[in-house]
């Protein structure tokens, strides 16, 4: 097997795993999204021990890429897009992976 053949199969490998945690990372900023709706309308109990212990995990994977956004973003009232601006910027970065970077590295 050539070196340049080996390359690509490891940046292939590469892409695909970072692809791979951008989605998993998606549908758990979607769940924290869905989750903090069900919370402020008191559909779940929020004095269960696991979902409060689900409610911490989702805040603190999420949030630290939620509040940059946040602080940028004008004052809407009571509406918070910054899930829909993270989710967007989640799909630009993986069009530009597989789109832009793994033609010109394969």
């Amino acid at each position: 097997m050539s070196v340049n053949h080996e390359l690509e199969t490891d940046m292939l490998a590469l892409f695909q795993t970072i692809d791979l945690a951008l989605n998993l990372y998606t549908w758990v900023l979607i769940g924290s999204a869905i989750f903090s709706w069900l919370y402020a309308f008191n559909v779940i109990n929020s004095h269960n021990q696991f979902v409060n212990s689900v409610g911490r995990f989702l805040y603190n994977v999420t949030e630290p890429l939620l509040r940059p956004i946040r602080r940028v973003l004008p004052d809407l009232g009571g509406i918070d897009i910054s899930p829909i601006i993270l989710l967007l910027i989640i799909f630009f970065v993986r069009s530009l992976m597989w789109n832009t970077v793994y033609p010109l590295v394969a």
